[in-house]
């Protein structure tokens, strides 16, 4: 009965419900950010200048404050003003056009986007932060949606200017072979990583049970394998479709072979590398993936998910302080 989302996010911090439709809720808002370092807010641009929050006025009664805007494509532009959501970002910047196979593009399998510009602006806000403890001065950071996938799509985008666009191949490598998913007897998916010659050889001879297969000219170097694709997948598919998965797992890793299972969400909620934490929520624990980052000789606590609007009551002097 929540979002997935607000339980993943939002553990540890203060709920507040304002209506900004009313001379009230302005006063609570502006009593907020006179008690606060950072305001960070994804109005819709214009916004916050309409309710008697522009950044220039905040900025002059507010030296010291940290102000992050988001936006779909920036303040000015001719798409200043789009509906901006995580999939319409995909396909404009690009992402999607070299996602999935070669049967069309394909959406990221998660909210890519909306992560990526919430971490750039994480990472933007700790920058700014930083320089305030030095100068005491406060930051105007803006942030777009395009922006940042633009950023992130730096290399097929330098790789296209250059001649060479990206070519969508699904769980495979454009100039590496094998490298790609092959079936086990039993039906599960093993993505395997040959990046050098030397691996080539133990391939054949430790998991293939083919050691004389590097001197097939066809298949003696890198360049041969991608030339020769389909005979080099159907080489290895061949040989994988002998072999349980245990056996091949087995196998791969006693020769070092770079090799991964494609796993289900089922398949990662049983991993063994999966961390987990516990957060009390509104309707009870919920167990998830942990934060990646370990600090080292000090733990953590996360605090619960707050219940929608559960301080709203809070005196408008207070400072809200987030816990972990």
């Amino acid at each position: 009965g929540q979002s997935s989302y607000f339980v993943w996010l939002n553990r540890g911090k203060h709920s507040v419900v304002i209506d900004l439709a009313t001379r009230e809720g302005r006063q609570s808002l502006e009593a907020l950010i006179a008690g606060a370092d950072v305001l960070l807010q994804n109005l819709k641009p214009g916004s916050m200048d309409k309710l008697g929050f522009s950044l220039e006025r905040l900025r002059k009664d507010y030296p010291a404050l940290i102000c992050c805007s988001i936006s779909g494509y920036g303040d000015d532009g001719p798409y200043a003003d789009r509906k901006a959501y995580d999939l319409l970002i995909q396909a404009e910047s690009g992402l999607a056009s070299i996602t999935g196979g070669p049967e069309g593009p394909s959406r990221v399998g998660i909210s890519v986007v909306d992560i990526a510009t919430g971490a750039t602006a994480h990472a933007s806000i700790l920058e700014a932060l930083i320089a305030r403890g030095r100068t005491g001065k406060g930051a105007d950071i803006r942030i777009s949606m395009f922006d940042v996938m633009a950023d992130w799509m730096a290399v097929p985008l330098i790789n296209t200017e250059a001649g060479n666009p990206p070519k969508r191949m699904a769980l495979a490598h454009p100039s590496i072979a094998p490298y790609g998913v092959f079936a086990s007897k039993d039906g599960k998916g093993i993505l395997i990583s040959i990046q050098s010659e030397r691996e080539w050889k133990k391939l054949c001879a430790d998991v293939l049970g083919q050691p004389d297969l590097p001197s097939d000219p066809r298949l003696a170097n890198m360049v041969a394998r991608v030339r020769n694709r389909t005979l080099t997948d159907k080489t290895v598919g061949d040989s994988f479709a002998q072999l349980t998965r245990n056996e091949l797992l087995k196998k791969l890793a006693d020769a070092d072979i770079a090799f991964a299972e494609v796993n289900t969400m089922a398949d990662l909620a049983g991993h063994p590398h999966l961390r987990r934490i516990e957060v009390d929520t509104p309707n009870g624990t919920v167990s998830y993936p942990a934060p990646a980052a370990i600090f080292v000789g000090e733990p953590r606590h996360y605090g619960s998910v707050p219940a929608i609007g559960e301080r709203t009551d809070m005196p408008k002097t207070s400072r809200v302080r987030k816990s972990s």
